[in-house]
């Protein structure tokens, strides 16, 4: 094995692995924290996916440190700590916890930090974090139901989580390339807030990390990386896969994400003939809703040309009501619970093609389903590709974070999946 990730959600690993992949990279990828190497194959590189992004912690240390020691047991040169491009997380952690942590494990004193994105609209410029021309703070994610991000500047940020020095790398010095950023870090110690505005500059930033033990980021800043292995010699070129093949069986798309771009693509899909189910968590929590309801509601659209779609996902305001009455992280729990269950009640129905909307919701799907790893298949929207489980019964699913994939998204997965 040549790089090792960790990655705080499964729809960030799923993005991750498409991007290695896409740059030549035979890439796994193991959904929870697995009891040994035995699934990672003679992978060029091995993606753990946790669920770790908004636990507590020192939860997330926990797991985290237990995925990086397998990951180096397996002999990864390099490790990767893979968070979300727009740095979802508190004042208390979970990023900085686990940078400082990891950093200690593999006995480093300095690491980067880039969650640039560009293709998805989001950049890093004199440390502040962009979503399109907005800065983060001004962005929907400021109303992110369980990390709202109100400040966009990422040294304010990371300092607040982190024992370790924090800096800055700004664009002056990224754009002069991959030797003048190297020079860089090897002037600090802690951690570096990299700035990156483009795909360009993320190469570069890549061929600068090349002796760093550890780095951390967004999935984009990855993909960099495996040039690295093959200018080594560590690297050849991978065949190219073909799309492991599935029996057509029953579909349906299941949102959780309350994020803005799921909100576009709901009202896209419904308007293009999707019939849909709304679900509200606090009639989930009183036993009005449940498993069985939503099972019926899928199986009376069965004959349906789209697929149909369950979604809880609302405006803030709605939100809102229902963590007051419920607690923030219980009324999340109780949708992720409900909609792991309908999603294992289908695939009982023959129901293998899943498309799903957030984080945490692909978390509790993933794991409803029983799907402990991945081959990547074809890009459907930049970061979120097609995946397909290994083992038997095989399931076909676009696993998208709540903040990714154009309005159409819905539609696109669906018809390539058919």
């Amino acid at each position: 094995m040549l790089l090792g990730a960790i990655a705080d959600d499964l729809t960030g690993a799923t993005d991750l692995a498409l991007i290695l992949s896409r740059e030549g990279m035979n890439v796994v990828q193991v959904n929870g924290l697995p009891k040994d190497t035995s699934q990672f194959g003679d992978a060029d590189a091995v993606i753990i996916a946790l669920k770790s992004r908004t636990i507590e912690p020192e939860a997330a240390v926990k797991q985290s440190l237990a995925a990086a020691k397998l990951l180096l047991e397996a002999g990864a040169r390099q490790l990767f700590f893979k968070y979300c491009s727009t740095f979802d997380s508190t004042d208390k952690g979970n990023i900085g916890p686990v940078t400082d942590a990891l950093l200690k494990l593999v006995g480093e004193s300095r690491t980067i930090a880039c969650p640039a994105f560009p293709a998805n609209g989001r950049t890093v410029f004199q440390g502040h974090l962009f979503v399109g021309d907005q800065l983060l703070s001004e962005s929907p994610l400021r109303d992110h139901p369980l990390t709202p991000m109100r400040d966009p500047n990422l040294v304010r940020v990371l300092q607040r989580q982190s024992a370790n020095e924090v800096s800055l790398i700004d664009h002056q010095v990224v754009a002069s390339g991959a030797d003048t950023i190297a020079d860089a870090l090897d002037g600090l110690n802690g951690i570096a807030v990299v700035d990156a505005i483009d795909d360009a500059d993320l190469r570069a930033i890549g061929r600068a990390v090349r002796d760093l033990k550890l780095i951390t980021g967004g999935s984009a800043v990855a993909q960099g990386l495996p040039e690295n292995f093959l200018m080594s010699g560590l690297l050849s070129e991978a065949g190219s896969r073909s799309e492991t093949p599935i029996d057509i069986g029953g579909g349906v798309i299941l949102a959780g994400s309350c994020s803005a771009a799921t909100r576009r693509q709901i009202e896209t899909a419904k308007l293009a003939g999707v019939v849909s189910l709304q679900l509200n968590a606090l009639d989930i929590a009183s036993g009005k809703i449940t498993p069985d309801h939503v099972i019926d509601f899928v199986n009376s659209h069965s004959n349906s040309t789209l697929p149909p779609l369950v979604y809880s996902s609302a405006e803030p305001d709605v939100v809102k009501i229902a963590q007051e009455e419920l607690g923030r992280e219980a009324a999340g729990l109780v949708v992720e619970n409900l909609l792991g269950e309908v999603a294992a009640g289908l695939s009982k129905h023959g129901y293998n093609r899943f498309i799903i909307a957030g984080g945490e919701t692909s978390g509790a799907v993933v794991q409803a389903l029983g799907a402990e790893a991945f081959w990547i298949g074809r890009e459907i929207d930049p970061g979120v590709p097609l995946v397909t489980s290994a083992g038997e019964g095989p399931v076909r699913l676009a696993l998208k974070s709540g903040n990714f994939g154009s309005d159409e998204f819905f539609i696109k997965a669906w018809e390539m999946m058919a």
